[in-house]
């Protein structure tokens, strides 16, 4: 029988320890979302793969909010954040520190997320877009490559922070496999 671990069976880092761990070199841009609830599931999903950052942008609401607190359940002080009035500015940021910059979403000559490589000791971000309208296409246009998503379904689209889960544990396990 598999018996349901307790919280504190867990291992997990303290914030001082997470915050001295080595971090997975991704940085998450959330680019004009508007649900502080999807902001704080980012961030939550953020902390669990030990991601360098989040980058929130334009109507992003920062933390501390009680909406983004709630949903991060305290990974808004574990993960290390910033904020850009304009995601082009982030963008140029990530660049200079030399990210490899993707955009997730569907555009024509996109990347299906399951080809996607990350050499080995590549430093990725990835670009979230606004729940209705998507990355806008100035971000994409200066963006190294766009990533898609595969979906069979009848949908177009996921919600932002299944989108992050499914990205951030996609490039965590690619990063791993070069890297260790």
């Amino acid at each position: 029988m598999n018996r349901k671990l307790k919280n504190s069976e867990l291992d997990r880092k303290t914030v001082e320890e997470f915050k001295e761990a080595k971090k997975t070199p991704i940085i998450v841009v959330l680019d004009n979302i508007r649900s502080l609830n999807n902001i704080g599931s980012v961030f939550r999903t953020a902390d669990a793969f030990l991601v360098e950052a989040v980058y929130l942008c334009g109507i992003c609401a920062q933390p501390p909010h009680k909406d983004i607190t709630k949903t991060a359940l305290g990974a808004t002080e574990t993960v290390a954040w910033r904020y850009f009035e304009s995601t082009l500015e982030a963008v140029e940021d990530l660049k200079q520190k030399g990210f490899k910059v993707a955009a997730i979403e569907q555009a024509e000559h996109a990347i299906m997320l399951n080809d996607f490589e990350i050499e080995s000791d590549q430093k990725i971000a990835v670009i979230f877009g606004n729940e209705v309208k998507g990355v806008k296409q100035h971000v994409i246009d200066v963006s190294d490559c766009v990533l898609e998503i595969p979906q069979i379904g009848s949908k177009h689209s996921f919600n932002i922070a299944v989108s992050a889960g499914i990205v951030l544990w996609d490039c965590y396990l690619k990063i791993i496999k070069n890297n260790y």
